[in-house]
Formats: structure tokens, C-alpha cells, sequence
């Protein structure tokens, strides 16, 4: 039986599974932890990669907007024994069309995993040329001063 995989805004039933798969990133110091409470106030801004058979999460990303012109792909992580499938470039596909749909120019990641953006169509840039991203969410981050994570971003026409 072949499985089939989509991407769908994520609910607040899906508070847990995200608390879940964003802790086990956030315990390898790869990806920052989320409370429930952020999760289930951020929950718009999420979408969630399920198995259509029997709905189960597979898989996360969520885009938050910094400017005008600028959004942010976070919090994007893929379930173990699913990883290596594409599942992470259904759900990076799936935010870079909202942004398209939503008309911003400029997609743009924090990661670890630069191989992975370069093939979804990314380039490497320096992290200082996102002085929003600094201002809402580094000013905040135990890593601000010493930040090892590199920059990618994807120019949308």
C-alpha cells in the first residue's frame, strides 16, 4: 500500500504534535523549544505534513512574517522514519506558496541544514542583512551572541 503525504494548516488539536516533534529538535539544540501556549497562539502560522490514511503527523514548518517584504520559515522539522522522503520539501513548497499568495518577496531560514535550502532553491547570505529577525527573535535567544546557525534565502518573483 502506497502511502500518500499532504500539507494542511495545522488546528489547535495539533498543539501536542507539534510540542512533540519541536522539543525532540530543541533537546538536540537544533531548533529552538516552542510552550504549548506559543504553539496553540501562533497555531495560523503553522502547517503540518500528514499521511492522508489515517491523518498521522509526519511533519511541520510555520512562516512568520518579519516585514513587509520578508517572512520565515521556523520550526520546520520532519518526524524519525520519515525523514529522507521529501517531506521537508512538500512542507517548505507549501510555505513558499503562501508567501507567494500573500505577495512577499523574500523567504528567508536560520538553519543548520544549508544543503537542504540550497536544493529547495535557497542561497546562502550573511544573517546581518535581517536586522527584523535579529530585533524579534535573536535579542531573545541564548545563542544571540554566539549564533552558529546560517542564513538562506529564496527571492520569490
Amino acid at each position: 500500500m502506497t502511502v500518500t503525504v499532504t500539507c494542511r494548516k495545522a488546528t489547535e488539536r495539533d498543539v501536542d504534535h507539534l510540542y512533540e516533534i519541536i522539543q525532540g529538535y530543541a533537546e538536540k539544540g537544533i531548533m529552538l523549544p516552542r510552550s504549548k501556549e506559543m504553539l496553540t497562539d501562533q497555531i495560523d502560522t503553522f502547517v503540518i505534513a500528514v499521511q492522508e490514511n489515517d491523518d498521522r503527523f509526519i511533519g511541520c514548518g510555520s512562516l512568520t512574517r518579519l516585514g513587509q517584504d520578508l517572512v520565515e520559515i521556523r520550526s520546520l522539522g520532519v518526524s524519525e522514519g520519515y525523514k529522507g522522503q521529501g517531506i521537508g520539501k512538500m512542507i517548505v513548497n507549501h510555505l513558499v506558496e503562501e508567501a507567494r499568495r500573500q505577495k512577499i518577496a523574500k523567504v528567508m531560514a536560520l538553519t543548520y541544514e544549508v544543503a537542504f535550502f540550497e536544493r529547495n532553491g535557497f542561497t546562502v547570505v550573511p544573517k546581518e542583512i535581517f536586522p527584523e529577525k535579529v530585533w524579534k527573535d535573536c535579542i531573545h535567544c541564548k545563542k544571540q551572541h554566539c549564533c552558529d546557525e546560517i542564513a538562506v534565502l529564496k527571492r520569490l518573483d
